[in-house]
């Protein structure tokens, strides 16, 4: 069973450090059984609102947070794809995404904050546990001693 949720997964990064954790996660969980990751970087729109930064810079940094993803899963028989989508909201955004890339499943570590913040600002983790149509596989987060 594992090795058919694995097969064709969606790989949500949102910063370097989220997408070197991620990838070393799921790394030993990928090595030789061929899939195939779609790393995504959402540009989240701000809905009518200026945007915070230009869209070549966010683009940039998308290219940057993909390098990594990139070069940790080198050299290992894994096809890796990014993309860049925008939406208002990241959730549903990577949920469109998976649903486009017909994924086996959505594979995430938990990033970190408080419940407060979490509150504040949405919850992109249970965005994705509560509307996926697909499973969503949350790894361990390894600072935290794995009770992430």
């Amino acid at each position: 069973m594992t090795d058919t949720l694995l097969q064709r997964i969606v790989l949500p990064v949102a910063s370097i450090e989220d997408a070197k954790a991620t990838t070393e996660r799921v790394l030993p969980r990928l090595r030789d059984n061929g899939s195939d990751v779609l790393a995504v970087h959402v540009i989240e729109k701000a809905g009518g609102a200026p945007d915070k930064a230009s869209v070549e810079q966010r683009e940039n940094r998308a290219r940057d947070i993909f390098s990594v993803v990139e070069e940790t899963l080198s050299g290992v028989e894994i096809d890796v794809e990014t993309r860049i989508p925008y939406g208002t909201d990241i959730a549903q955004t990577v949920l469109d995404t998976a649903s486009e890339f017909d994924a086996s499943s959505i594979v995430f570590t938990p990033r970190s904050g408080s419940r407060w913040v979490k509150l504040l600002t949405g919850d992109t983790a249970l965005g994705l546990l509560n509307q996926s149509d697909r499973p969503v596989i949350v790894l361990p987060d390894d600072d935290k001693g794995g009770s992430g």
